[in-house]
């Protein structure tokens, strides 16, 4: 596969992005995070047999621009924004983690631009899945590191955390979303964080989850979804579990003994349920 860089002006900035060249229907690719450098060239090139490809690193965190706002509706109009810079009528959502719950707010907006949605390992839309996730990224580490932990996370819900703390949070956590930590492809790959983008995701998140704007809003959707994840993801499934029971038709698929980046740690089982729904 092959990939050329592109760049899409936003208020404030551009978003700086990579387009395949595969023959496929266009499928928008939206990285988890939030506010860390998109990481999806692996997944892009395990779809390439079915999709072109459209990646790129959300506002607000280099090399990509944007003035804030940061929140949701922000973000989902930037997905938009790249579908129109390449006159895309309609497109493929792929979302991983917060990049899944992303294009389930994108799919609320903007049905009419999307063909459907693959999401590997979303965040759902319960709020309560915080709680296990919480537990199972501190679950072993040492007392010290989980202070740290702590630290950090209360600092930037306070808006008072700088990039490098943000980014020594993922050296952390990053390894524990593996079925095995120790794996040479579990290390993270986050040498930037976006303070203000980190900031504005995590309470817009927790707007939404409190006006329960998924929950409400995905029983009328009506587009092919498929959810992917991982069995040993610290965002169990049972997230992807409740939230594909709310959306008419959903399609579920559980990979054994895999954490929560499937193309890395079980190559060929992303590519093998999107051929079993589109096949």
């Amino acid at each position: 596969m092959k990939e050329e860089a592109f760049e899409v002006a936003i208020a404030g900035g551009v978003l700086c992005g990579h387009r395949s060249d595969g023959d496929g229907p266009p499928a928008l690719l939206l990285h988890g995070g939030a506010a860390v450098p998109d990481y999806l060239e692996a997944l892009a090139a395990e779809l390439a047999p079915f999709f072109t490809t459209y990646r790129y690193t959300q506002r607000g965190t280099l090399p990509s621009g944007g003035d804030p706002p940061y929140g949701i509706e922000a973000h989902v109009e930037d997905a938009v924004a790249v579908l129109d810079a390449f006159e895309i009528p309609q497109a493929w959502a792929v979302g991983h983690s917060w990049g899944g719950h992303l294009a389930l707010h994108l799919a609320l907006a903007h049905p009419d631009r999307l063909l459907g949605l693959v999401l590997v390992d979303p965040l759902g839309a319960y709020v309560e899945v915080f709680a296990d996730l919480d537990a199972s990224l501190r679950d072993g580490l040492a007392p010290a590191t989980v202070a740290r932990l702590d630290d950090i996370e209360a600092r930037r819900r306070e808006g008072d955390v700088t990039e490098e703390e943000l980014v020594e949070r993922f050296a952390i956590v990053w390894p524990r979303y593996f079925a095995d930590p120790e794996s040479p492809v579990a290390a993270s790959p986050a040498t930037h964080s976006g303070v203000a983008a980190s900031i504005g995701v995590n309470r817009s998140l927790g707007e939404h989850f409190q006006r329960r704007t998924l929950i409400d809003g995905l029983p009328d959707v009506r587009l092919p979804v498929l959810f992917v994840h991982g069995e040993l993801d610290p965002i169990p499934p049972e997230s992807s579990l409740r939230t594909a029971a709310l959306i008419p038709g959903a399609r579920v698929e559980v990979i054994p003994a895999c954490g929560h980046f499937p193309w890395l740690e079980t190559p060929g089982e992303v590519a093998k349920a999107v051929a079993s729904m589109l096949g």
